[in-house]
């Protein structure tokens, strides 16, 4: 797909990004709310972790692209583009095995290991079935590592920078807001969870300026997703 040379005002491209950031949201936590709530099939467990996946994979690119479509643009203006593919991933993979080896092998066993907040909450997500994991794993992977870099990277940064007059300002900016957006979403309660979640947050965003693609930190994120939920049932459950 080739990007159209369709044009339209900065204030119409403001209230598009506003009203998918805001539907995006939304999208993002409806799964997690009605498995929360209802407890359907045992709640945020199982084989309910792939269905979180799946529709937020499905929901939020859809949004995306409709989004991209009304601004008369598409995946690849967002950085969907596997352009030097193995040189990104390459890159991806030794920051997302480099951010699980610091988490996992310093700071979650000198800071509470399975007390902590985070790991005793992925703990209530196992199920202790081989389906369960990969379901877990793949929320991970799927709702995480391509989902949220679609829409937290490649569309919040490059659609709100180009609303700016001043390119440089306006990536400086829309990073800066994509990682706090990408933070607060994940609702820290304390430093050391701020501290967690913003350190790579930063990262998949420098790997996202770097290539201006999302294929690295699509990479990083999902590696270390994984790796994180592997571990943390190796070692915690």
């Amino acid at each position: 797909m080739k990007t159209t040379d369709k044009s339209i005002s900065k204030t119409k491209t403001i209230l598009i990004f506003i009203g998918t950031i805001i539907t995006g949201f939304v999208l993002f936590a409806l799964p997690n709310i009605f498995f929360g709530v209802s407890k359907l099939n045992g709640g945020l467990v199982g084989i309910n972790l792939l269905f979180i996946a799946l529709f937020q994979l499905t929901t939020v690119s859809a949004l995306v692209y409709f989004s991209l479509k009304l601004q008369g643009k598409d995946f690849s203006y967002i950085g969907w583009n596997w352009k030097n593919w193995s040189k990104d991933g390459l890159l991806g993979l030794i920051i997302g095995m480099a951010w699980t080896a610091l988490q996992f092998g310093l700071i979650i066993p000198n800071t509470g290991g399975a007390e902590r907040a985070d790991i005793s909450q992925m703990l209530g997500m196992y199920d202790g079935t081989s389906i369960g994991l990969i379901s877990f794993v793949a929320l991970g992977v799927i709702g995480g590592g391509i989902t949220e870099e679609i829409f937290n990277r490649g569309y919040f940064i490059n659609v709100l920078k180009d609303t700016f007059s001043n390119p440089k300002i306006g990536l400086y900016a829309a990073s800066l807001l994509s990682i706090l957006f990408f933070a607060a979403g994940h609702l820290p309660s304390d430093a050391l969870g701020w501290f967690d979640i913003l350190v790579p947050t930063i990262a998949y965003t420098l790997l996202f300026i770097y290539t201006e693609r999302l294929t690295a930190p699509i990479i990083a994120h999902g590696v270390y997703n994984a790796t994180a939920i592997l571990l943390t049932y190796w070692m915690y459950f």
